[in-house]
């Protein structure tokens, strides 16, 4: 399986299909391991790149995840373009993921051709945050099956250091995501998301304002559904995303 390394980390990643690059990025907890339909999905008009942040999946650990553990994640998109050689690609982020695609977006907006943030808000509430650290840690059968089939047989040292770093975060930034402006994303961005997400607070609210403040956004709401709207919504969210890359890339 195909690795490559960016700031002293051995990051993995997945590939499937020909065409223009796709860069698929996980949420926090996920790896590349759970996005098999989204890269089968995507695989017959893109090459499809489905990349393991650091301390997550296949790539190497960490014992402690610094509070700019995002702002690493787009520094090495950024570097996962440069290793495959190619000049531009789409990027697909999903909850955590897609805040990921947004600073790799705001770091290098002239590689970016399209960008899809999926379930995500310019802030997500400490006491959401504080929520959802409680909620892991019942260790529903359910969730450790999806940790399990993430990240392997070491997925809770993963889990763990997830969560801490979302206490840190829900802390030491009170859940804000981006230091700067989303203003200088020059790419056309589509934010997709269900109004019903149990993570996201004020979710028409704050997305209406990540639309003033893009040059370049629409979005796709749904009443229903629940997070991240890309699973939880499936069929709606492939008709959204499909719409918009076929506008915007060469296919």
């Amino acid at each position: 399986m195909p690795h490559f390394t960016n700031d002293g980390y051995e990051l993995f990643y997945r590939e499937a299909g020909e065409g223009p690059v796709l860069v698929l990025l996980p949420g926090n907890t996920a790896s590349s391991a759970c996005y098999a339909g989204e890269i089968e999905h995507f695989a017959d008009r893109f090459r499809v790149v489905a990349m393991d942040f650091r301390g997550t999946g296949q790539s190497g650990r960490m014992e402690r995840w610094p509070l700019d553990w995002w702002s690493q994640a787009a520094d090495d998109t950024v570097a996962l373009l440069d290793h495959l050689g190619v000049e531009q690609a789409c990027l697909v982020g999903s909850s955590g993921g897609a805040a990921v695609a947004l600073m790799a977006a705001q770091r290098a907006p002239e590689r970016m051709t399209a960008v899809i943030a999926d379930s995500c808000a310019r802030c997500s509430p400490p006491d959401l945050l504080r929520a959802e650290v409680v909620a892991r840690s019942e260790r529903s059968r359910d969730a450790v099956a999806f940790w399990r089939h993430a990240h392997g047989e070491d997925w809770e040292q993963v889990v763990e250091a997830d969560s801490a770093l979302l206490l840190r975060f829900a802390e030491e930034r009170a859940g804000e995501w981006f230091d700067e402006s989303l203003s200088t994303i020059t790419a056309p961005v589509l934010i997709t998301a269900s109004l019903q997400d149990e993570v996201l607070a004020d979710v028409e609210a704050q997305i209406a304002g990540m639309l003033q403040e893009i040059p370049d956004a629409r979005a796709w709401l749904v009443n229903s559904g629940g997070h991240p709207m890309m699973w939880s919504r499936r069929a709606e969210f492939r008709m959204a995303a499909d719409a918009f890359l076929a506008a915007h890339t060469q296919q």
